[in-house]
């Protein structure tokens, strides 16, 4: 038996750096508040180098990489900021979620396992006899991971990778928007509506349903969204 060296590279690379800086801003951007306030939010390069621990270099290649998928953007002489949507834009995404989310219901009606029908009909039983709007960030977060569990469901992987780079945009808004004009107590029959028709595995209804929850959300930044201009 021979042996034979094989020339491999330290695992600790600049590379390597550059993927966990990415890994890192990206995952911190996901759970931004982006339009809880009118500023725009600047990353300042030196302060994030200092968090992560690592030199400028791989911060710069790492805000390289979200730049291109369209989570941040540079301006000359002024720095880099997270994207923020116009109004517009911010419909167009969720109208495009709208589609995206309602398949992934569909799909979940034929796919989806006991278990997670079970965590779906749990996130919304939690509220079952709590006034949501009285606790409007905890019932924020619940909303969201009802969303996120329905794309899960689907056991699609480009639904789930299509959705995630929406993220960030729907997260926001849907966080500034659950509190205005009831829409978090009409949230819960909605949600559990929704939940029933996945339950029956009525792949019809799951999407219509769904599509049309996700549309209302639409309607009312085209009606409501100042706090986007």
């Amino acid at each position: 038996m021979t042996y034979q060296d094989i020339n491999v590279k330290p695992i600790e690379t600049e590379s390597s750096f550059r993927m966990k800086a990415y890994k890192a801003l990206k995952a911190a951007i996901m759970e931004m508040d982006i339009y809880s306030h009118p500023e725009e939010i600047r990353l300042e390069e030196r302060q994030l180098s200092e968090k992560l621990g690592v030199s400028r270099t791989p911060i710069r290649e790492a805000m390289t990489l979200l730049e291109q998928e369209g989570f941040v953007r540079s301006v000359p002489r002024r720095g880099i900021f997270v994207v923020r949507k116009t109004k517009q834009e911010i419909i167009e995404m969720i109208t495009v979620w709208a589609a995206l989310e309602s398949m992934a219901a569909r799909l979940a009606c034929e796919r989806a396992t006991e278990t997670e029908i079970r965590q779906l009909r749990e996130n919304v039983r939690a509220f079952a006899n709590r006034n949501p709007e009285e606790f409007v960030s905890e019932y924020s977060e619940a909303n969201l991971a009802f969303h996120k569990l329905i794309i899960r469901m689907s056991g699609c992987a480009l639904i789930a990778e299509t959705t995630e780079n929406l993220f960030p945009h729907m997260r926001g808004v849907r966080k500034v928007t659950i509190g205005q004009a009831h829409r978090a107590q009409r949230s819960i029959v909605d949600h559990t509506h929704i939940v029933e028709a996945i339950e029956k595995r009525d792949p019809d209804l799951a999407e219509r349903l769904v599509r049309e929850h996700t549309l209302g959300l639409a309607r009312h930044v085209a009606e409501h969204g100042e706090f986007l201009n």
